[in-house]
């Protein structure tokens, strides 16, 4: 008997994307959701058993059986003799490349861009923030002493674009890494020498027949994630904010209720904001504003999916239409007159689906062409920035007449507030006069705080869209657990209503919703896009510099998450997470169960190397408590694992105390 489909709610917790998904349903339009329903998982490949590194394969190797014999094991090989834990590893290891390569990509496209705008080639942008450009310039090796702005960003931009192919030595920005972190690092082996030739050295390594040591091979993931964490991401967020401003508080909303029936909408997807900055500018332009209008519309209506989308609501306010999993039902809105994509996590489905309705999907990318008769290439270059994105809106709103299909915009979005750089962290905890990590120090000392958590990452049509990050991120806040986040796990929490300075009355414990209210923060802090996981990166340190909690990462209440995670960039993210003294949780499934010794190097043995390990839990409310019982064990090594009550103080007492 064929097996019932699922209701769609029974697919997401999102009422809009429920919506949409009856909708769709009611269409005969199939989905991602569909999809991963109709089309099962191969079970020894999802468990990272499958090598297809060489044609006399693919080799599926399955599962060892329970008491299985020394003989049965040796059978559990490749045709080439490779064993489950060098597959395993290998298999990790090239997600961890692909990951640290597309972040890092991002990273030297937004560099080469800063570097142009230092020579004055791209003239659309400019340097917005130079009092963040002073501040970086000395972790980039440039001494700002007597010289000008131009100058500085000149050597800057110089000794960014320098570090992706460095060929030996050390990556500049690990210095930005506790003093001990740096030592460790140092010690096993594991400083990148340069962005681009980590991954290389990944490739070369798992290519048939060479390194076939899995502990070896995990190094070299490490050692290759830690030019992503510290290097291509760090400089992608550090020069992102110099040229587009860094950050400040903001309020926004969130989900498919932000489109507007009568006006262009326009979504800007992908995960690059060179183009979107210019988007932004362009939509808001009178000379477009008018164009729009004379089509018949009554504006420009702008909103992102996906990390273009933090990235743009981080420093403009514009809102988010949704995460990756609501990509096509934005488009079966009926309302999306233009969609247009950069690179990562766009699906190829959106091709077909957007010829069904009147949306115009615009590729923009060189690296990410797609084929289809609904889709228009118009290819972005810096030095006519501008001109190309006011050819992009002009192209929406000329569509807008063209609208075929009954619009169906859901009603649901939430507010929230974004914005939070570090420096605004520490602007929010201290003021103007006093920015510091002091406040947040002070409050998990005196245990108000628990600890904090980074809960990051995608979306999976495997799982129940936003079910698990939700859920995560309400037990952790509940338990007076501090989270901040990036990514689409951002965009779930925002969805949820949990990013407010009022979420903190309704879901968090008490202790944790009297530090927000006292300081003004959400229990649930927006940090940006993926890369900008290096800001959780900085802020760690901070706290590390700030003392009292510790003289390392490795020392601090703190764990990371991904709860729905699905993309090698994830993985990536992990490791170099971990590899800093993060203890990082996955949920879902784990890409290296087909070996149970790489399982252990991984959840146990690396607590010996890096003072923090990986873990798996399916259940995300599970996950959630043993992250809690982490920061718990790292409060017991602290000393600080009991609250401390107020106490006033009287004249007496505070003659005590010494000066």
């Amino acid at each position: 008997m064929a097996k019932e489909a699922k209701k769609p709610n029974e697919l997401s917790i999102d009422p809009a994307s429920i919506k949409m998904l009856e909708k769709a349903k009611a269409d005969g339009i199939e989905t991602a959701f569909e999809r991963a329903e109709r089309i099962k998982a191969c079970p020894i490949g999802a468990d990272g058993s499958c090598c297809k590194h060489c044609a006399m394969g693919p080799c599926r190797v399955p599962l060892p059986k329970k008491d299985e014999t020394p003989e049965e094991k040796k059978m559990r090989v490749g045709v080439c003799g490779a064993t489950p834990e060098t597959i395993a590893a290998r298999n990790f290891l090239r997600m961890i490349a692909a990951g640290a390569a597309a972040h890092s990509d991002h990273g030297r496209g937004v560099a080469e861009t800063f570097l142009g705008v230092a020579k004055g080639e791209f003239t659309d942008y400019k340097i917005k923030d130079e009092e963040k450009l002073l501040a970086i310039a000395p972790d980039y090796g440039v001494d700002t002493e007597g010289k000008d702005i131009k100058e500085i960003a000149l050597e800057v931009g110089k000794a960014a674009v320098a570090m992706f192919g460095n060929q030996q030595g050390e990556l500049a920005l690990l210095k930005r890494a506790p003093a001990k972190r740096l030592e460790l690092w140092r010690k096993l082996g594991v400083v990148p020498r340069g962005i681009d030739r980590e991954v290389v050295e990944i490739m070369h390594r798992t290519h048939m027949g060479v390194d076939q040591d899995y502990e070896n091979l995990l190094k070299q993931g490490a050692k290759s994630a830690l030019g992503d964490g510290w290097g291509g991401s760090m400089i992608a967020t550090d020069l992102q904010d110099v040229m587009f401003g860094t950050p400040k508080a903001l309020k926004s909303e969130a989900n498919l209720g932000i489109l507007k029936e009568g006006q262009v909408n326009i979504i800007v997807h992908g995960h690059e904001p060179l183009l979107s900055e210019m988007i932004v500018a362009a939509a808001s332009l009178p000379e477009m504003l008018d164009y729009a209008k004379s089509k018949g519309a009554e504006g420009i209506n702008l909103g992102g999916i996906c990390c273009t989308a933090n990235e743009i609501l981080m420093r403009h306010g514009i809102p988010l239409a949704g995460d990756f999993l609501q990509q096509e039902l934005a488009i079966i809105t009926g309302a999306v007159d233009a969609m247009v994509v950069d690179v990562q996590c766009i699906m190829q489905a959106l091709a077909n689906l957007s010829n069904c309705f009147h949306t115009k999907l615009i590729t923009t990318n060189v690296r990410g062409k797609m084929q289809g008769e609904g889709v228009l290439h118009i290819e972005f270059h810096e030095d006519h920035a501008l001109e190309t994105a006011k050819k992009i809106v002009t192209e929406a709103c000329d569509n807008f007449v063209n609208r075929r299909a009954e619009v169906m915009i859901p009603d649901e979005k939430a507010t929230l507030i974004a914005g939070f750089s570090v420096e605004e962290i520490k602007y929010q905890l201290g003021g103007f006069f006093r920015k510091s990590f002091r406040p947040l120090n002070d409050a998990i000392i005196s245990g108000r705080i628990r600890g904090l958590a980074g809960v990051v990452g995608c979306n999976n049509a495997r799982t129940k869209h936003n079910e698990g990050h939700v859920n995560m991120v309400k037990e952790l806040i509940k338990n007076n657990v501090l989270v901040v986040t990036t990514g689409c796990n951002a965009m779930a929490c925002a969805k949820a209503g949990l990013m407010t300075a009022e979420a903190a009355h309704i879901y968090a414990g008490a202790g944790l919703a009297e530090v927000c209210e006292t300081v003004g923060l959400p229990p649930v802090v927006h940090l940006g896009s993926c890369v900008d996981n290096s800001r959780i990166l900085m802020a760690l340190t901070e706290v590390v510099l700030e003392g009292g909690l510790g003289e390392d990462i490795s020392d601090i209440p703190v764990a990371g998450a991904a709860p729905e995670w699905m993309s090698e960039k994830a993985i990536s993210i992990g490791q170099y997470v971990v590899s800093s003294g993060v203890y990082t949780m996955f949920c879902n499934n784990f890409p290296t169960m087909g070996s149970p010794e790489v399982c252990k190097h991984l959840f146990e043995e690396m607590g010996e190397l890096y003072g923090a390990t990986w873990d798996f839990e399916k259940d995300p409310v599970k996950a959630a408590h043993k992250m809690i019982a982490h920061i718990d064990k790292k409060r017991e090594a602290l000393g600080i694992n009991v609250k401390k009550e107020r106490v006033l103080m009287d004249m007496a007492d505070r003659q005590k105390l010494e000066a």
